[in-house]
This record gives structure tokens, C-alpha cells and sequence, in this order.
């Protein structure tokens, strides 16, 4: 399942310059990390929770509930 939701949100991510990290599903959470050459600030953060919303709605492959969490890819270095 998470490589079917990786499948469906990584090309309308790229249009927003961002690319899915990784994806899992554990204990009702679906957690999404993304990246980016850009920073991910708490905006674009919410412009990906939307979009991403709207796939996994339309695409209705997880039957279950569950609670989306996405985050941003922490960057080292100082």
C-alpha cells in the first residue's frame, strides 16, 4: 500500500517541487515525508496536505481510518 501511495502523489508533488522521501502505514497513521532543493516551510507543508488529501480521497484504496501526517525531511548541518 505505501508504494501505491507513493505511486499516485509523487508527480502532482513534483509540480510543487517536492518528492516523496517515503511513505508508511502503521497503527492507523500514514506518515509522508517529503523533500525538496527548497525549503519546506509550514505553507508549502499545507499546500502538500491538501493536494495529498484530495489524491488519497479520490483514489479510496485505503479502507480504513486512518490519520495523515506529513512532515518535511530534516536537513543536516548547522
Amino acid at each position: 500500500m505505501e508504494e501505491k501511495v507513493k505511486r499516485v502523489i509523487s508527480l502532482p508533488l513534483k509540480e510543487l517541487n517536492m518528492v516523496v522521501d517515503s511513505v508508511s502505514f502503521e497503527k492507523g497513521n500514514l506518515n509522508i515525508v517529503l523533500d525538496s532543493d527548497e525549503v519546506i516551510n509550514l505553507d508549502k507543508i499545507v499546500e502538500a496536505s491538501h493536494l495529498i488529501n484530495d489524491i488519497l480521497d479520490k483514489e479510496d484504496f485505503i479502507k480504513e481510518s486512518y490519520t495523515l501526517d506529513i512532515s518535511s525531511k530534516e536537513k543536516g548541518g548547522n
